[in-house]
């Protein structure tokens, strides 16, 4: 893997690895392991129990238009 960091952000990135005595590869790993875990994480959020509780108690028909219909209902309240 090849990445292209400006020069003055390696330096800085170096010196508080140092600092930390740490690598800069296992600053960097552990940095983008903590990035995709919050996307992860905002990803499987879990549903308010209530709403949890509703889930599967609509049928509706497979073929429905759901843009269709929000803007036919939204046409009907408010034109």
């Amino acid at each position: 893997m090849t990445l292209t960091i400006e020069k003055k952000v390696i330096e800085k990135a170096k010196k508080y690895a140092k600092e930390k005595n740490r690598s800069l590869s296992d600053i960097i790993e552990n940095y983008l392991k903590i990035l995709t875990m919050e996307e992860r994480q905002q990803s499987e959020k879990t549903l308010h129990p209530i709403v949890e509780s509703l889930k599967g108690s609509f049928k509706t028909s497979k073929k429905i238009d759901y843009k269709k219909e929000l803007v036919k209902r939204l046409e009907e309240k408010y034109l």
